[in-house]
């Protein structure tokens, strides 16, 4: 989503509020958990003339850094972490490990940026965090003529900028896929992946049948009341053809097309097709559910792949889209981009690590090696099937993803989603109730 700048007024902070009482709206805001800031606001910066001086950002200094992602679930990144520290034995970077969850990632990297610490050099950000972060001027405007930006995939760029400037660099992209045991649905006798949610019911009482099927459940995303959450209910609502905000970041989400995404979830947990510890589920443990054999389908992340194809169901499973109401449905749009803490030392070093853990070579390797999706269009050649058998239906999710809201209050955004659709799912209110009090809190915040 493309947020208009001549809404940016309503939300921009007065000329005269001092960072302080900047930082105090905001955490106001959050404690109500409303969903403020469907419009972004502004931050001046200077235009970037590829020279390594952008804005008030100076470029220099050498030395040691930090990098601050979640942590490393697929082992593909401390190798490269080795290796640039071998290369660069007076600038090494020490890898600090976050949480998994990826609210507590976020809160850690805001708590650390309030303070204007430098503990954080560059920072890992979920591709809907770039506006907030650029906004409030935690991450530096990058200097873009020295990264390979048009060799990458263009919508995968629009993540890391924030109002036409550079504030991070992506690492990765990402897209919801459709894991599915092949070895049950053929005995079955269903011979191609379901299409539409009727379809992957109806696939699901065939399995059940089996002998071999019994403790599998049919279908688990990510239920948790945490950003998984997020994820799940805008792809069900965007993939029943409804939308949580418009085109000019308007709450558009109490709608009858809304409804009919959030009611397949609720009716889905209802009749036992989502089994009810999904609703304790978060990327990882639906990961280890499929691996285990407990679900037929599964809604994951790519870089389930490769850690599935040395589980238990190695040669059992494959891939599709996810399926939506009437076809093929729409994943949110994922992955993760570098910026570069406003307040860390050594930024030449960070730099010049960033240009280094985001080259070709790099992201094909954590394409190889964790399954996730890269940012250059090259990685998806038709040549490479062969050996990445998902790279067609991969392409194929980010081609039709979309993003979540790209806005500077994204953390009220996203807890009221996530108040809303749990209320839903769990039962303590009806989907139309949960949509409406949502499409409210929206507003209310828009009419600021």
């Amino acid at each position: 989503m493309v947020t208009r700048t001549s809404n940016a007024a309503l939300f921009a902070a007065p000329p005269e509020m001092t960072t302080k009482n900047r930082t105090t709206r905001v955490l106001q805001c959050s404690a109500a958990l409303v969903a403020a800031g469907l419009v972004l606001t502004a931050c001046g910066s200077s235009d970037d003339d590829g020279s390594g001086q952008t804005g008030t950002t100076s470029f220099e200094g050498r030395g040691p850094i930090t990098y601050a992602a979640g942590k490393d679930t697929t082992g593909a990144l401390q190798p490269m972490l080795d290796r640039w520290n071998k290369l660069h034995p007076k600038e090494k970077v020490t890898y600090v490990q976050l949480p998994t969850d990826a609210d507590a990632q976020r809160q850690q990297m805001i708590q650390n940026a309030e303070t204007k610490s430098d503990a954080y050099t560059v920072l890992s950000l979920d591709v809907v965090w770039t506006s907030e972060f650029a906004a409030h001027q935690w991450v530096a405007k990058l200097p873009e003529k020295q990264f390979p930006l048009t060799k990458m995939l263009k919508p995968v760029v629009e993540t890391a900028k924030y109002r036409d400037g550079l504030y991070a660099v992506p690492l990765n992209s990402n897209g919801g896929l459709l894991y599915y045991r092949t070895d049950l649905l053929k005995k079955a006798g269903v011979t191609e992946p379901p299409t539409t949610w009727a379809q992957m019911t109806a696939a699901c009482a065939k399995v059940k049948k089996l002998p071999e099927a019994k403790g599998v459940s049919c279908y688990a995303g990510q239920f948790q009341k945490y950003e998984g959450l997020t994820v799940n209910f805008s792809e069900a609502v965007n993939s029943a053809g409804g939308t949580v905000t418009d085109a000019n970041g308007k709450p558009d989400v109490d709608t009858a097309a809304a409804r009919k995404g959030l009611d397949f979830l609720v009716d889905s947990v209802k009749d036992g097709t989502i089994p009810k510890e999904a609703l304790t589920y978060q990327e990882e443990d639906s990961r280890q559910a499929f691996q285990d054999g407990k679900l037929l389908f599964l809604r994951n992340w790519p870089y389930v792949y490769a850690l599935a194809q040395k589980s238990g169901v190695a040669g059992k499973f494959a891939v599709a889209p996810l399926p939506g109401l009437d076809g093929p449905g729409s994943s949110s749009l994922g992955g993760a981009n570098l910026a570069l803490s406003s307040f860390a030392k050594n930024k030449a070093t960070a730099l010049d690590f960033m240009k280094f853990l985001t080259n070709e070579e790099n992201t094909a390797t954590l394409l190889k090696d964790a399954s996730l999706p890269p940012p250059y269009a090259d990685l998806y050649d038709a040549s490479l099937t062969k050996q990445y058998p998902y790279l067609p239906v991969l392409k194929e999710s980010i081609a039709r993803a979309v993003p979540r809201p790209r806005v500077v209050q994204y953390g009220d955004v996203t807890s009221a989603i996530q108040r809303e659709a749990y209320a839903a799912v769990t039962g303590t209110k009806s989907s139309a109730q949960a949509l409406k009090d949502l499409q409210e809190e929206l507003q209310k915040s828009a009419e600021q």
